[in-house]
């Protein structure tokens, strides 16, 4: 790569690289990821269409297994909202394994345990919201309601309401113009309140006259058409994300336009570059795609549970190989990507940015050395060596790439799933696809930037 080239605003475009060959691969990469995101707007809905994909390419439920050899395919859930999937390699597993890992939750609207209510004559949902957000930007926008109800009895419920073309969808409420002279004067982060992001459900009395006629009447159409009781909100978990398909983003159809990008665009295209592998790789290959990541990941489905390393050992053992050193020696041995989105360069935000280490859109997959915040604090930082060896491995497969930080040093920051791996004393670093409006109800990608990134997985399971 030449000296002017070596900044990343300084990089041409990836797009008048590609041969009409490389464009169709693209595009038909762009078609099953758009129908990714646009199906799968829960975690438990990542998890079962990851399940459904995988079978299909001969992966099969670890608890069906007596005995592992080298090129079976198995993979393992949590709670039906983490999954982790493994192809064995020729090599003991404790040398190490080659780890891509995401995460399959996104920020949203999670309705409360009692969220019920009637208030001047309108149904409302009382919610709570999910991850960090800007609240404002979740007002007046069509919502569906995604997720799952269970009955005392264990019955499943699936629910998922305003996503057809004649559902009924769900919103938040804003105050009108001409009444929002003392609300326009407020803070962003007070404009609207965390206990105003309830959302309007029914405004149709069952009888007139009758108290809380309105709720009564949502409480007749749930249990008519979906068996829901009032109480079974108890155990339910029931999110209200935008509605509708993810687009194909400008007039060139460039870009992607969809909800739930972060993560799911490091999600899918690390499933599919794990689908698509050697079926015999010589080091164990493992795609692991997990819940929680937007609030910390903690709990049972988060990274930082030990989910991953109980299926380490399960797979040891039955591959004939455990031993707690066994297990200790396979998570030291491992390398992986830790794929997560990177803010993309918005000119018309430019002073947040550091131009000369941010990602741009259209310029390949991204790598940050090390995410955290203010003086790096919360990160986890490659080794130099490990990244050079990266470098080496993509440069080989021709796979397009920028090195990134999240904007300028004193602004804010993020972290992801890296540091809870790295604790293990595996190698790992910060990848994925810029992303414009990140956190966003609706955020962007430019499709090049998802072709290149699926590429580089590639490249890291064949190589390295």
């Amino acid at each position: 790569m030449s000296e002017e080239k070596k900044e990343n605003n300084k990089k041409p475009s990836v797009w008048n690289t590609y041969s009409e060959d490389d464009k169709s691969k693209l595009e038909k990469l762009s078609v099953g990821y758009i129908d990714f995101i646009s199906n799968c707007k829960t975690e438990r809905e990542s998890v079962k269409e990851t399940i459904r994909q995988a079978e299909a390419a001969g992966y099969k439920s670890l608890d069906k297994y007596n005995k592992l050899n080298a090129g079976d395919k198995v993979y393992a859930v949590c709670m039906n909202k983490s999954i982790a999937l493994f192809n064995i390699g020729k090599e003991p597993i404790e040398r190490g394994m080659k780890i891509l890992g995401a995460h399959i939750d996104t920020c949203r609207l999670d309705l409360k345990q009692n969220p019920l209510y009637e208030d001047g004559g309108f149904a409302l949902f009382d919610t709570h919201y999910y991850g960090g957000i800007k609240k404002y930007q979740w007002v007046t926008l069509p919502l569906a309601m995604h997720g799952v109800v269970i009955k005392k009895d264990g019955k499943v419920i699936d629910i998922n309401i305003g996503e057809a073309s004649d559902d009924p969808v769900f919103c938040v409420t804003d105050l009108l113009i001409h009444l929002s002279q003392e609300q326009m004067e407020k803070k962003a982060s007070k404009v609207i309140e965390g206990e105003n992001l309830d959302i309007l459900i029914g405004n149709y009395p069952l009888k007139d006259g009758e108290k809380e006629s309105v709720k009564k009447g949502i409480i007749k159409l749930l249990k008519d058409n979906y068996d829901i009781e009032e109480d079974d909100f108890l155990s339910a978990e029931l999110a209200l994300v935008p509605a509708g398909r993810a687009r194909e983003l400008g007039l060139d159809r460039s870009m992607v336009l969809g909800y739930g990008q972060d993560d799911r665009v490091c999600s899918y295209t690390s499933l599919v570059a794990m689908l698509e592998a050697s079926d015999t790789p010589t080091r164990t290959n493992c795609c692991l795609l997990v819940d929680k990541e937007e609030i910390g990941s903690y709990g049972a489905t988060g990274m930082q549970s030990q989910f991953f390393e109980n299926i380490v050992a399960e797979v040891l053992n039955l591959a004939g190989q455990y031993s707690e050193l066994a297990v200790r020696r396979a998570l030291q041995n491992s390398v992986m990507l830790s794929s997560d989105v990177s803010s993309a360069f918005d000119p018309l935000y430019a002073s947040a940015y550091d131009k000369k280490n941010v990602a741009y859109l259209g310029k390949g997959m991204v790598f940050n050395k090390f995410t955290g915040s203010r003086g790096k604090s919360g990160s986890s930082e490659a080794n130099a060596e490990y990244v050079a060896k990266l470098r080496n491995a993509l440069d080989r497969n021709e796979v397009h790439y920028q090195f990134s930080e999240l904007g300028k040093v004193d602004l804010g920051g993020g972290g992801t799933i890296a540091y809870m791996m790295a604790k293990y004393g595996m190698d790992v670093i910060d990848s994925g696809v810029a992303v414009l409006s990140m956190h966003a109800p609706w955020e962007a990608t430019s499709k090049i930037d998802i072709y290149e990134t699926k590429k580089g997985y590639s490249a890291f399971l064949a190589e390295m």
